[in-house]
């Protein structure tokens, strides 16, 4: 938006996560990304009618375009697997209006089904979003076997452009272990020359050798995660992303400066040189 971009953002996440970080509140009478997937259903027509996604597009105060979704699409995947092209549906229903928009940006949910291979299908670029959580390597996993499944079964190959490991803590890396009592001022050298330092208690010896072992778990994860991934970006821990969300912004608008927005604005530099 800030670049002078056209930008829609498909939400086909049923937790509609998107949806509500763009402050728009989906009324259950509303249409949605669930009427969209379902549009004419063949078995039943008439509860599913023709609703093309540009019924279900709304503008939104950070003016960004939105599909919302709703938890109405946790119970899509049950029709979708019955519908012949059913990986193809999200891909038709965004022809219409891709030339109306600089960017769309599909948001997936983060277990298996048909909303993610649409996603797949659709998109023409690839970023995958891991926090860094113990579990995050998993779901890299899962996505290799998606990739793979969508290869023998749909004829085309899925690379990821990019991973974006979220919260990093600030004792991923080895500066940040050096808290503000262990700076090497000339005060620290003096208080040192005439005052022992007292030996540590059991608890700051577990909390340093459990914020070691948290600096090693990360080095290793990282390190794996660039291996996979042929660029990687880590976005700073910070608690201004969620009051963005509260507010229904993007951090882009809401908190531009801070570690969280600098490292997004780097991300989306490299994004619009894709096109």
């Amino acid at each position: 938006m800030q670049a002078g971009k056209k930008v829609l953002v498909v939400d086909c996440d049923p937790q509609a996560n998107a949806t509500v970080g763009l402050r728009y509140i989906s009324q259950a009478t509303g249409k949605n990304m669930y009427d969209v997937f379902l549009s004419g259903f063949e078995d039943f027509p008439e509860t599913f009618p023709v609703t093309p996604i540009s019924e279900i597009i709304r503008n939104t105060p950070s003016g960004i375009d939105l599909a919302p979704s709703h938890l109405d699409l946790v119970g899509a995947d049950p029709y979708l697997y019955r519908m012949e092209g059913r990986a193809g549906i999200l891909k038709a229903a965004l022809d219409p209006v891709r030339d109306q928009y600089d960017y769309i940006l599909i948001d997936t949910p983060p277990s298996l089904g048909q909303l993610v291979i649409n996603g797949l299908y659709a998109a023409d670029h690839l970023i995958v979003t891991l926090d860094s959580g113990s579990f995050a390597l998993d779901g890299v996993a899962t996505l290799s076997t998606i990739f793979s499944d969508m290869k023998e079964d749909l004829g085309r190959e899925i690379k990821p452009d990019m991973a974006i490991v979220s919260r990093w803590a600030e004792g991923a890396t080895p500066a940040a272990q050096e808290g503000p009592g262990e700076k090497k001022d000339l005060m620290s050298v003096i208080r040192a020359l005439f005052y022992k330092k007292p030996e540590p208690t059991q608890d700051e010896i577990r909390s340093a050798e459990e914020q070691k072992a948290e600096h090693e778990r990360l080095l290793a994860m990282i390190s794996e995660v660039q291996r996979l991934f042929p660029a990687v970006y880590t976005i700073p821990y910070s608690p201004l992303i969620y009051e963005a969300q509260k507010r229904g912004m993007p951090i882009s608008h809401f908190a531009p400066e801070s570690s969280a927005g600098v490292a997004y604005k780097t991300i989306a530099t490299e994004v619009l040189r894709w096109k």
